[in-house]
């Protein structure tokens, strides 16, 4: 069935008369059309038969279905697809309601593996569920800006209760197979060997009615009385506008939960059509785009397609245990490797290890942790004062201060202690690898891995190269990220590599806007509403002044021409205010770290401005929300563009990751290039030419920029890229 279609099921029928539907669609069986059709006809089939007494659906090699085939979307986006009449989402909630959950014979979900987002559904769909014990279960559809779409707002409700079902649905949260059997999702939890066996024998048991025959779309003793369901989900809708302002899906979802509680599960099913238009919208286009773009950053041309097998890591030293040293050991230790921790001395050292031990505390405290794993991860941690722990390692990361003279002599003695394959790393930010391993002769193991504060919490890790580095060193970077849990990015060496690069404009437009008579509040509002985590000003005040003018003064010595110079931040250095450290920045914090205005700010501003020569302008005092975000985000549009042009990155998709997991932008805008092109290149480009006009070179547009906008390409479209800097 399903002829030489990628995605097909088998349908094989037993002596005792139960007729096993596997889906096999590699690598996680997801539901494409063809697996769609082929699944109705193995159904059709056999029920049809009179050989065939009870059905039970499975999944091919342990897996039972990861949803279905996001891949489709695209084309249903684009209006592409050839299954028309598969197109709507009800025809299947229809096949599944009539086929699968109103057949006159009895049909068993066996679930291993994972059962999402439409596999849930289907499996719900069944008039029971059996799983193994570590199954995933989950309906994560939000995620990419859409909701369940075959039934699952309808039926998960009426197996689980309304609270759970909502948790499960708007956070994204699958569950496992043992709370799955808790919750009432799924009715026996077995070991996978006896699986597919138990799923025969219960099918034939509720054909017989020794177990109960259930439709779950039309279950309700799990459902609360209306008042108290209604009240459930107006408190669900208030948390979901608050947490996510911008996003109108969360709430879509609820209204088609409640259709079905108010007006009965079928006028709920009708309004799932509501997936439909969600699948159009640009936040589903925007989250979608980021789910490929993350996938496609370990792909790199003439290095990933070079046939180089990862070399196994077995050991990791880490020099520095400060702030990233200890976050970076931290990350390390939670997935099973051995770390050797080296400070300068005992006080040192013992500060790095309580780091990293109130990293892992707090994950205790949260319920994540287990005293005992706590106890074993911790074991994995040695700390040291000298080298001789070395010589046995796969792998350092420098993570010291950013001193250039200091990195240099601890390259060149690590090129003595460690061995001769051992990979050597630095986390540093700014500094030009080159130059740091300009003492060694072992260039081809120098390689920037760059993680991003806390490093053990954030999610990207940059892996910067240099014109040496080997590629089978960048093969085993990937895997060790990937094994982290980090989405790793490669890209080019420069100064701030891509992210920190692509951003320096970011606080400096800020500055800009301010010293010529924006609100600094009114800009961080306006940013955060944008959804932004926070706008640059809290931004600063978090990192400290300290850090951002050292960052500060090497984008402005490298690249001058285009720097915003600004005395703003060094003045109220000089007052005492560094940030949130010494409660006193843009902001004044008070022993929770809360933040509250400051109107001592405008003393500062107005020195600033003397300094810098400009006077206030009155239309920048009165900007809307739309013309800040504007004016700060196309700078880093701008910068963006030169990373690109320069091959400093190798695709626009790896700056979209970049800047939503290193920098925090709404992934729901689908990243800075895929965001900047819904506006398109030539708009852009004359809103930068207008303000370059009124206020200085920092506004102008990128000879890229320029390019694209004459043609009126969009910015991310793959281009005759100059000599990558890969």
């Amino acid at each position: 069935m399903g002829g030489n279609a990628k995605g097909r099921t088998t349908l094989e029928v037993g002596a005792d008369g139960v007729a096993l539907i596997t889906i096999i669609n590699p690598p996680v069986n997801s539901l494409s059309f063809d697996v769609l059709n082929s699944l109705k006809e193995s159904y059709d089939q056999a029920l049809r038969r009179n050989d065939v007494k009870a059905i039970v659906v499975t999944g091919a090699n342990g897996k039972f279905s990861g949803g279905f085939d996001i891949t489709a979307f695209g084309g249903l986006q684009g209006g592409k697809s050839n299954f028309v009449e598969m197109q709507k989402p009800g025809h299947v909630s229809e096949i599944l309601s009539d086929t699968v959950e109103g057949a006159r014979k009895p049909s068993v979900a066996a679930i291993d593996g994972l059962a999402l987002g439409g596999g849930l559904e289907v499996a719900m769909a069944c008039h029971a569920r059996i799983s193994t014990p570590s199954a995933q279960l989950g309906l994560p559809e939000l995620q990419l800006g859409i909701i369940p779409g075959f039934g699952g707002t309808q039926r998960l409700p009426r197996l689980v209760g309304l609270s759970k079902a909502l948790e499960m649905m708007l956070m994204s949260k699958p569950i496992k197979g043992e709370e799955a059997h808790s919750l009432g999702l799924v009715d026996a939890v077995v070991s996978s060997n006896e699986l597919v066996q138990t799923a025969r024998r219960w099918a034939l048991d509720i054909l017989a009615r020794r177990r109960p025959w259930v439709a779950s779309l039309h279950k309700t003793n799990k459902l609360e009385p209306l008042g108290e369901a209604r009240e459930i989900l107006k408190f669900a809708r208030a948390q979901a506008r608050k947490q996510a302002p911008n996003l109108t899906h969360p709430v879509v979802c609820i209204d088609v939960i409640e259709e079905g509680i108010v007006s009965g599960p079928r006028a709920g099913l009708q309004k799932a059509e509501e997936f439909q238009r969600l699948l159009h919208s640009d936040t589903s286009k925007s989250l979608m785009h980021i789910f490929f773009a993350q996938r496609g950053t370990s792909k790199v041309p003439g290095i990933t397609d070079l046939g180089l097998v990862p070399r196994q890591v077995k050991k990791v030293a880490i020099l520095g245990g400060g702030l990233m040293g200890s976050g970076i050991a931290t990350a390390l230790i939670l997935s099973n490797y051995p770390v050797i921790l080296k400070e300068v001395n005992e006080k040192f050292l013992q500060s790095g290890i309580d780091r990293v031990k109130a990293n892992l505390q707090s994950r205790v405290k949260k319920g994540q942790m287990t005293r005992e794993k706590f106890d074993r991860t911790l074991s994995l941690l040695k700390g040291v004062l000298d080298y001789e722990n070395f010589r046995d390692v796969d792998m350092v990361i420098e993570a010291v201060i950013e001193n250039v003279s200091l990195k240099q002599q601890i390259f060149a003695d690590l090129e003595k202690y460690c061995p001769s394959h051992c990979i050597l790393a630095s986390n540093t930010s700014t500094i030009d690898l080159n130059l740091i391993g300009h003492k060694t002769r072992s260039q081809d193991r120098i390689v920037g891995a760059h993680f991003f504060s806390p490093a053990h919490v954030m999610p990207l890790l940059e892996i910067v190269r240099t014109q040496k580095t080997s590629p089978q060193v960048i093969v085993d970077l990937l895997d060790l990220g990937k094994k982290i849990k980090k989405t790793p990015v490669v890209v080019g060496n420069c100064t701030g590599f891509a992210v920190n690069r692509m951003f320096f404009p970011y606080s400096q437009a800020a500055i800009l806007l301010v010293e010529r008579g924006t609100d600094v509040y009114q800009i961080d509002r306006a940013i955060t509403k944008f959804g932004m985590p926070m706008g640059p000003f809290r931004m600063v005040d978090l990192v400290g002044f300290g850090v951002a003018i050292a960052t500060g003064t090497q984008f402005v010595e490298n690249f001058p021409e285009r720097s915003y110079k600004s005395m703003l931040i060094p003045l109220m250095q000089e007052d005492k205010r560094a940030g949130e450290t010494t409660r006193k920045g843009f902001y004044l914090y008070d022993d929770k770290r809360k933040a509250s205005p400051d109107p001592q700010i405008k003393k500062y501003i107005e020195k600033a401005r003397e300094v810098s020569g400009v006077s206030v302008d009155p239309k920048l005092m009165k900007l809307s929300d739309k013309d800040i975000v504007e004016m700060i985000f196309f700078p880093v549009v701008n910068e963006a563009c030169r990373v690109l042009d320069e091959g400093i990155a190798v695709k626009a998709a790896d700056l979209d990751i970049a800047a939503v997991m290193g920098m925090g932008f709404p992934p729901y805008r689908g990243g800075i290039m895929f965001w900047a092109d819904s506006f398109g290149s030539k708009y852009i480009y004359s809103r930068l030419e207008e303000w370059t006009k009124l206020y200085g070179e920092f506004f102008k547009p990128s000879s890229y920029l320029a390019e694209r906008a004459t043609k009126g390409a969009s910015l991310s479209s793959a281009a005759e890229q100059a000599k990558s800097r890969l």
